[in-house]
């Protein structure tokens, strides 16, 4: 018999119901002769147990006004943690807010979280921000979970060792409910990353050279496990990186296995386990690693050493090449391929044949749940310390979360954005998804640090070029895409 995967491992364990269970039952009906007409051709899905539900203010007021309407608690309120975060603005926050939705949303969820006893970290708390970074910030998310949330890149939560994927708002309403959910049981694929990698490729450049290799669909239906010497040498921030952008490959969720820095990173944290619990939960969480003749159902491999720097020109995180590379021609893909490419073509205002160092650039985001943390924030000072913001070019920087943002202005990052030419925001998802005021206008092109470059995703007509904090930063310094160390030369 083989051994079994991180994932195995983890759902095996969370399993409250399956399908072996429920035909068990139908055969005993049968012979009882209670069997009602149709019940064996029912098929089950899993149910699983919840270990943490994270929620904020877009995808959870149906799902309390359900409970509401039901006359029903909050199952596990203990094991559910609130935020306000995608709506929220990142200026100008003792001022009215100047969006009537954006601010009926985070009233709403403020209503629900005290009428059903959860926990919110409000719009003026200090620990306020994107609910995938205050999660692990807080020790909430630990190895061997279950957790979900009403946002698709709560696959972030896998660098952990955590089963982490996002549900929908029905869904949502169940695991308040229940504390558990019922889910297809997933395949599994195993992602090697061997080598070191080169100086100025960072883990988005990573992600997004898998993607680039299999495809915006190349994980559906799997869990991915990110193995290999390159990324256990990613610190725990660049592992989330990694793992956030599993849904963009078409997974279900990413996994990275926990070993000592994932340890070292949570130990002391606020909910982490403490000096009491944590030996016994670290030699727990030691069991949890794929067994060396584990088998998965599917294997892809890829040398780090050869991956570049990361721009996107189209409109999926897939359509992507290297610093050094040209916008491709539709007639030189796949024919399956060509439409899709012609259409983001028209969409981003790219000729094919264009070198993608030649792309100017208006705006520069830095932030989202991708890249809105201390590390991210570091990084990109390094780049624009001494140096401004090219004419023409509007730069901005918004941390993950308020301790983020805390910590950078007490490292003196902040002073150098702001002498740099940055606008210095508060903690939000901003203009990741142009839900709140921080969006493009109509034609603006956007070096960005967030997950997705779909139409419209910042702003209507907005054209989005995915790439890394360093990137971004070494973009809104020279006006357009550059090679980051040839700027930090």
């Amino acid at each position: 018999m083989s051994g079994k995967t991180l994932f195995e491992k983890i759902w095996e364990t969370r399993v409250v119901d399956s399908p072996a269970q429920e035909a068990a039952r139908v055969k005993a009906l049968a012979e009882s002769g209670n069997l009602d007409d149709g019940s064996s051709a029912v098929e089950r899905q899993e149910l699983l147990y919840i270990d943490l539900h994270l929620i904020h203010e877009v995808t959870s007021p149906q799902a309390f006004e359900g409970l509401r309407r039901a006359e029903l608690p909050v199952r596990r309120a203990d094991l559910t943690l609130a935020t306000v975060d995608h709506n929220v603005p990142t200026f100008g926050r003792d001022e009215p807010n100047p969006d009537p939705l954006s601010a009926k949303q985070i009233k709403v969820m403020q209503q629900n979280a005290g009428e059903f006893g959860v926990t919110l970290f409000d719009i003026f708390d200090a620990r306020q921000g994107i609910v995938h970074i205050i999660g692990p910030e807080q020790g909430f998310t630990q190895p061997g979970m279950t957790i979900v949330c009403g946002d698709s890149h709560t696959s972030t939560h896998g660098a952990f060792g955590a089963l982490a994927f996002g549900i929908g708002t029905s869904e949502v309403e169940h695991v308040l409910a229940t504390q558990t959910l019922r889910q297809i049981r997933p395949k599994t694929m195993s992602v090697e990353v061997a080598g070191e990698l080169s100086p100025g490729v960072t883990a988005k450049d990573v992600i997004l050279a898998i993607i680039n290799e299999i495809g915006v669909s190349g994980g559906r239906g799997h869990v991915i496990e990110y193995r290999g010497e390159v990324i256990r040498n990613l610190s725990m921030e660049e592992r989330m990186t990694v793992c956030n952008m599993s849904i963009e490959a078409g997974a279900r969720a990413g996994l990275i296995a926990p070993d000592e820095r994932t340890f070292e990173y949570m130990r002391g944290r606020p909910h982490a386990p403490g000096e009491d619990d944590w030996a016994r939960s670290v030699e727990q969480w030691r069991q949890l690693p794929t067994d060396e003749d584990a088998r998965f159902d599917r294997e892809v491999s890829i040398d780090g050493s050869r991956i570049r720097p990361y721009v996107t020109w189209g409109t999926n995180p897939a359509q992507s090449v290297t610093i050094d590379g040209h916008v491709p021609h539709p007639d030189e893909m796949a024919a399956g391929e060509r439409e899709t490419a012609e259409r983001a073509l028209a969409y981003m205002d790219l000729a094919p044949g264009t070198p993608i160092r030649e792309i100017r650039v208006d705006r520069v985001f830095l932030g989202s749940c991708t890249n809105g943390r201390i590390e991210d924030m570091r990084a990109a000072a390094a780049v624009v310390d001494g140096r401004q913001v090219a004419p023409g070019v509007s730069a901005m920087v918004v941390p993950g979360s308020g301790l983020v943002k805390h910590q950078a202005e007490k490292e003196g990052l902040a002073d150098i954005f702001i002498a740099a030419g940055f606008d210095w925001r508060d903690a939000g998802c901003s203009m990741c998804l142009g839900m709140n005021p921080d969006v493009l206008a109509p034609g603006e092109r956007c070096a960005s640090t967030s997950n997705r470059n779909f139409e419209g995703r910042q702003g209507p007509g907005g054209r989005t070029h995915l790439v890394s904090p360093e990137m971004a930063a070494a973009a809104a310094v020279a006006g357009h895409f550059v090679d980051v160390t040839e700027v930090m030369a």
